[in-house]
């Protein structure tokens, strides 16, 4: 007898306070990222280039600022399809060493035509002299060619 009383009271205490279990509300962000185009958005859900693919860059000067090199890039997808995960590491030499360098990531794929842009950060060194950039994607090589001004869509 004390079971079912127990039991009735438990099942009358959950059917008077579904505000207890209920989950809080998600707090919606100030600002929405904009959303990519429909063009883009549609391209990016192509298949993904396999093997090489072509990128066009135009490598602003790198800058010292405070005890940083910042090199920035802006980089166009040539290619047929979207490149999936590309990732841009730019190395610093001395002489012949490397002293520093630095590794980002695209998370999100780039569709044919879209520029993104990178920003690379290394610390400073002493004796620096050169560096070199490099790009690689996650189905392949990267075959990337430095320009002044990007070429047009052939539409």
């Amino acid at each position: 007898m004390k079971r079912v009383a127990f039991l009735s009271i438990v099942c009358f205490g959950l059917a008077c306070a579904p505000e207890a279990f209920a989950q809080a509300a998600k707090a919606t962000p100030a600002t929405a990222p904009a959303a990519p185009p429909a063009a883009v958005a549609k391209a990016r859900m192509a298949t993904p280039v396999r093997g090489t693919a072509y990128i066009e860059v135009i490598a602003s000067p790198s800058k010292l600022v405070g005890g940083e090199i910042i090199t920035p890039l802006k980089i166009k997808n040539v290619s047929n399809g979207p490149i999936a995960g590309l990732r841009v590491d730019q190395y610093w030499y001395d002489k012949t060493t490397q002293v520093t360098g630095d590794t980002k990531r695209v998370r999100a794929p780039i569709a044919p035509g879209e520029i993104v842009d990178v920003t690379l950060k290394a610390p400073n060194k002493p004796n620096l002299v050169n560096n070199r950039t490099m790009f690689v994607h996650a189905n392949g090589k990267v075959d990337a060619k430095g320009v002044k001004k990007f070429t047009e869509d052939k539409k």
